[in-house]
């Protein structure tokens, strides 16, 4: 091993500029500078872009106004059920491929899921600032503008009751600072319902609204487990809004388990060649039987500043992924099982660590009090270095292995403290309950 030699102390001292303190516990890499869209994949110089049709920036501005603030109520178990999914006593993944064990025609797929799929409209209040009309801005007032933006997205009926799954970028605004929608609404056989935010987590980039109607359609998930390279699949969504709803497009699975990047946050994704616009977020990608087997959300992009621009190049969240967070944001409106390690830390690069004689991994600048790391006996001042099998450099790295456990799982860290390498045993926490 190499050996180290540094003085933590001296070198916090030195760098009290240092942040990523997390009132949660989390890991908090260090706040990165924001790109346009924020999106990448890794290994890649394409982007990322999200599908809706505001997260890529064609929102439809207003005259500024006051926005009726819709409160994003969560359900909690007094409906909740012993099924493994929702609250009202329906399976979410259905094993079986179909009645008859054969592949339906694309019309008879249509017709099957097209019932199930509907508009999603969100409204935020985004501020900005007003420069006054001068050149770059320069003698401007600079006084913020509020104004209202328009997102438009697909979502997909999971009950007859009225709850319906989407992506989280389609009521969450991340990009623009509006944050959580003021308000959204659901359109279904023409007729506009005002729609409650259940939950929603964007790490997985999944919500749950909930109309008030009964007597619908809900969609059929299949097995996402079970797919193939090169199987049929239809998209049905809304792109470029709702003049063009309930288009229908069809390819194959490209890819399985592809592991991408978006916003930072590393997920597992399907890979398809049906076409995916802007508006297809949170629709449903559908394979031959006539089942859901994931939900449109990205697509590659040439830029990290165009938009959507590369063809043919797709991803869906796996059915099985949002079968387990839907069941967890119907039940308790947050994800329960989301892992943490219970630090605070921040990246030691190349630079960093030969300037200071530090190996280059993740330096934790705190750690939560009672938390799974403290637990384990990890301090302010160690230098992750590994977890499990894998080496690792970033915070995002740390990060990305975590996130493929939930919480209750064993991780073995490996870190250095004062020069020595060693190697700790972490039984990831489960997140918190948000503040209400």
């Amino acid at each position: 091993m190499k050996e180290y030699n540094y003085d933590i102390e001296e070198i916090k001292e030195e760098n009290n500029g240092y942040t990523g303190f997390s009132a949660d516990g989390n890991v908090v890499p260090p706040k990165k500078q924001k790109k346009h869209t924020g999106l990448k994949i890794t290994a890649s110089l394409m982007a990322m872009a999200l599908v809706s049709a505001g997260s890529i920036g064609i929102y439809s501005r207003i005259s500024p106004r006051t926005a009726a603030v819709q409160t994003a109520a969560v359900e909690t178990g007094d409906e909740t059920s012993e099924s493994n999914i929702n609250v009202d006593n329906v399976s979410l993944i259905k094993t079986e491929k179909s009645d008859s064990g054969e592949a339906l025609t694309t019309e008879e797929i249509v017709d099957k899921v097209l019932p199930s799929v509907v508009g999603v409209e969100s409204k935020f209040t985004v501020t900005s600032q007003n420069t006054g009309g001068f050149f770059f801005g320069f003698g401007g007032d600079r006084e913020p503008v509020t104004s209202e933006a328009t997102g438009t997205g697909t979502g997909v009926v999971i009950t007859d009751s009225g709850y319906i799954v989407t992506n989280a970028h389609v009521i969450y605004d991340s990009e623009y600072g509006g944050q959580l929608a003021d308000s959204v609404s659901v359109l279904l056989d023409d007729k506009t319902y005002d729609a409650e935010v259940v939950g929603y987590e964007v790490d997985f980039d999944l919500a749950v609204l909930k109309i008030d109607a009964k007597g619908l359609t809900a969609a059929e998930f299949g097995d996402s487990d079970s797919l193939r390279l090169g199987e049929t699949v239809t998209a049905i969504g809304n792109p470029l809004g709702f003049d063009l709803m309930n288009t229908v497009t069809g390819g194959m699975i490209s890819g399985l388990n592809r592991n991408i990047s978006i916003n930072d946050t590393d997920m597992t994704l399907i890979q398809t060649d049906a076409a995916i616009n802007s508006g297809n977020s949170g629709g449903p990608l559908i394979n031959k039987y006539g089942q859901v087997i994931g939900i449109n959300s990205s697509k590659m992009s040439s830029t990290y500043y165009g938009e959507a621009s590369i063809e043919g190049i797709g991803f869906a969240i796996p059915s099985n992924v949002v079968s387990r967070i839907v069941d967890q944001l119907m039940k308790y409106g947050y994800v329960t099982d989301k892992p943490q390690l219970g630090i605070s830390c921040q990246d030691v690069t190349e630079t960093i660590a030969n300037m200071y004689n530090l190996p280059v991994g993740v330096y934790v600048t705190a750690v939560t009090e009672n938390g799974a790391a403290e637990a384990a006996g990890l301090q302010a001042g160690d230098i992750i270095t590994g977890i499990d099998d894998k080496d690792i450099t970033t915070s995002e790295e740390l990060n990305a292995e975590k996130n493929k456990h939930t919480a209750g799982d064993k991780v073995e860290l490996r870190y250095v403290r004062n020069g020595e390498e060693h190697t700790a045993k972490v039984t990831l926490d489960k997140v918190d309950a948000p503040e209400e």
